[in-house]
């Protein structure tokens, strides 16, 4: 990864307000803003929640209609899956 690509990162870090960063010198020293980064991660844990619980109903209505076929998708007589894909 080049230096310039790594500053890249660092600058979107620092406009997050996750890390802050000096630089002394030649020297570029960044620390982690502690607050911004647990705000973040309680952030993450409700998506992750949230898409989890969608995927549950998915997957429970998944089960419960797996007997009963969508007569909507059914190939016609004669007709191949890849045929049918191709019409609609």
């Amino acid at each position: 990864m080049s230096l310039a690509a790594v500053l890249q990162h660092v600058q979107v870090l620092e406009a997050s307000g996750l890390i802050r960063s000096q630089k002394v010198g030649r020297t570029r020293t960044c620390s982690i803003n502690q607050v911004a980064l647990r705000s973040a991660e309680d952030w993450i844990a409700d998506r992750r929640t949230m898409v989890e619980r969608r995927l549950d109903r998915l997957g429970e209505y998944l089960a419960q209609t797996a007997d009963t076929p969508d007569q909507s998708w059914a190939a016609e007589p004669g007709e191949t899956t890849n045929d049918h894909e191709e019409q609609q």
